[in-house]
């Protein structure tokens, strides 16, 4: 992670994203603070169990900001003494956005904005998304319209990050 300061890593669900993310931003938390950016939003049994099962997971030296709509406010109000942050995830801000009522122009608007933020950024940045363009079309609307919203979206951040990682089976393949 030396010679990157953005990083998008991407892949399947359970492909080990955040796990990845998580260890390369341990390499340079020493170096200022450690920010997390969590996406998800307790809304049910299952969330809240998935939420949990993160929290263990993540290293307490991170400070975590829990921000399921307003990323790009999120992003700018880190402090000048950031190091390196962890947005996780793409996928799920994708999502709250949608079920908030946003517009696609709105929506695509913001992943610009947010792309153009963290390249802009002096901490390092690394952001996880799941990778949806390797599946079946989905057969409804709402389906469809998510996953093409959340394949633009990490085509924006991935034109703007340093490096792209792909991760399969808990490997990452270098794709930028």
């Amino acid at each position: 992670m030396a010679d990157c300061r953005f990083i998008l890593i991407t892949g399947g669900s359970r492909s080990g994203k955040s796990s990845c993310a998580l260890s390369l931003a341990q390499t340079v938390a020493a170096q200022g603070q450690a920010y997390f950016i969590a996406t998800a939003q307790p809304i049910d049994d299952e969330m809240r169990a998935r939420i949990a099962h993160h929290r263990r997971q993540r290293p307490p030296a991170f400070q975590t900001i829990e921000e399921p709509l307003q990323l790009c406010r999120a992003v700018e109000r880190l402090d000048a003494g950031a190091g390196v942050v962890v947005i996780d995830c793409l996928t799920l801000w994708i999502s709250n956005l949608m079920a908030a009522g946003r517009g696609d122009d709105a929506i695509l608007t913001e992943s610009e904005n947010l792309a153009r933020l963290l390249g802009a950024a002096r901490y390092r940045a690394l952001v996880v998304s799941d990778e949806v363009g390797s599946g079946l079309v989905p057969m409804d609307p709402v389906g469809r319209r998510f996953r093409d919203l959340l394949g633009w979206t990490n085509q924006t951040i991935g034109r703007a990050a340093d490096r792209i990682l792909m991760m399969v089976a808990g490997y990452p393949l270098r794709v930028k």
